[in-house]
């Protein structure tokens, strides 16, 4: 995945709980309770950063090497990417 990420907030609606973030996607009707690093990662979808940037930000948050987090870090944004919740440009 390529390009800058930006939410889609015209498509979920979102409320944070304590620790969590439950997103609703307003098409579908699914929820998706976003905790721990799926939080971080959501938080750091901002309109500025790539999938590589977010993943050198958690690298450095949470002191290991990138390449540990990666495919995670893809993973929850094509899922969230495919859910209609964030678009690449």
């Amino acid at each position: 995945m390529t390009g800058i990420l930006n939410k889609c907030p015209d498509r979920f609606v979102e409320t944070e709980i304590d620790d969590e973030i439950v997103v609703m996607d307003l098409e579908s009707g699914n929820f998706f309770s976003l905790k721990d690093t799926a939080l971080d990662i959501w938080r750091l979808v901002d309109g500025t950063r790539s999938s590589a940037d977010i993943a050198a930000e958690l690298a450095n948050d949470y002191d290991v090497a990138e390449s540990e987090l990666a495919d995670d870090v893809a993973a929850f944004l094509d899922e969230a990417l495919t859910a209609g919740l964030l678009e690449a440009r």
